[in-house]
């Protein structure tokens, strides 16, 4: 069965941190971009980070550049957003999606898509 699994998410306070994962079972990461993606209550999905499928190349919403890191274990068949210095309005649910490229993932050309894990910045 091919899906992706988003896991990580919880509750932080401000400031804190959390990393996401991405897994991929029944087919392998290496070929595919991979976006993270968030949507928070009553607001439009949007674009968070991408990373290419052979991790060389990685782009951030101007919104986390600076405290969110993408990055990829193609042996873990694995994808990571660690987001550090979390802020309110980092609140959504959390995405991830493959593409065949990072430029198709922001025009909405994508494949697979998680179920998505919730994060929640709270005091």
């Amino acid at each position: 069965q091919v899906q992706l699994v988003e896991s990580g998410g919880g509750l932080v306070q401000p400031g804190g941190s959390l990393r996401l994962s991405c897994a991929a079972s029944g087919f392998t990461l290496d070929y595919y971009a991979i976006g993270w993606f968030r949507q928070a209550p009553g607001k439009e999905r949007e674009g968070v980070s991408c990373i290419s499928s052979s991790g060389g190349s990685t782009h951030y919403a101007d919104s986390v550049k600076g405290r969110f890191t993408i990055s990829r274990d193609n042996a873990k068949n694995t994808v990571y957003l660690q987001m550090n210095s979390l802020k309110f309005e980092d609140t959504a649910v959390y995405y991830c999606a493959t593409g065949a490229s990072c430029a198709k993932l922001r025009v909405g050309i994508d494949g697979y898509w998680g179920q998505g894990t919730q994060v929640t910045v709270s005091s």
